[in-house]
């Protein structure tokens, strides 16, 4: 079975389970989840295309073990991007961009972990680029290590399970089974809504920003007020 791929092939979700398999998805979980290289990855789709194909009969693997391996690598990558924050540290927020990094990314990532905390680890697993940041501005900014496994847990067994139980559910739908292809293409098109959305806010804020002011440009003098005469009662 094939699907138009809104991108890249290697970034359509029933071609990478085709090529790869599960196995496949569990490198892509993991890199996603902590590495600075796999923010751009489509794991949301993935683990959605993977519950929707088991539960077909196009992928021949146990739900139960995709499950619990999926969420076996979601933690583990967090765990990676935990311990990477913690060695870079405050270097990480001075770190040049290039190609496949981006600092404004790692700016939204410490802007979402100082406004939710510890429960950002959770709340950022089902938000696509954040959730790369998060494990290592956590590590970056010291988080106790015992919160951060903790919730660390938390987020990737009801991201991981819940995704693709939801997948493995909506699968079980007559109408769902019978348009596979047209499902993928709908999982495809949600997966990069929130991406463009954060694009356009991004655009949008850079258009009502204040244009920078040129320090060496010569201040322009106010007239001096106008001084009142008193005049002296005779």
């Amino acid at each position: 079975m094939t699907t138009l791929a809104l991108g890249p092939s290697w970034l359509d979700p029933d071609h990478l389970l085709n090529s790869f398999g599960v196995w496949g998805l569990l490198l892509v979980v993991f890199a996603e989840s902590g590495l600075l290289i796999g923010f751009f990855l489509p794991g949301d789709s993935l683990l959605f295309t993977c519950g929707l194909l088991i539960t077909a009969g196009t992928l021949d693997f146990p739900l139960w073990a995709a499950i619990a391996l999926i969420c076996v690598a979601a933690v583990l990558g967090d765990q990676a991007g935990y311990l990477f924050g913690k060695k870079v540290g405050p270097s990480l927020f001075t770190r040049p961009d290039s190609r496949l990094f981006k600092q404004e990314n790692v700016t939204k990532a410490h802007e979402f972990f100082e406004k939710y905390g510890a429960k950002s680890l959770v709340l950022a697993r089902f938000v696509p680029i954040v959730r790369t940041f998060t494990p290592i501005i956590a590590g970056v900014s010291g988080m106790r290590y015992r919160s951060f496994i903790t919730f660390n847990v938390i987020g990737g067994v009801l991201w991981g399970a819940g995704v693709t139980l939801l997948g493995s559910w909506l699968g079980n739908i007559e109408f769902v089974h019978k348009n596979i292809e047209a499902m993928l293409m709908l999982i495809v098109l949600v997966s990069v809504v929130p991406i463009g959305i954060e694009l356009l806010r991004a655009r949008s804020k850079a258009k009502k920003a204040p244009a920078p002011t040129d320090p060496t440009a010569p201040v322009a003098s106010r007239p001096a007020p106008t001084q009142r005469r008193r005049h002296a009662k005779r």
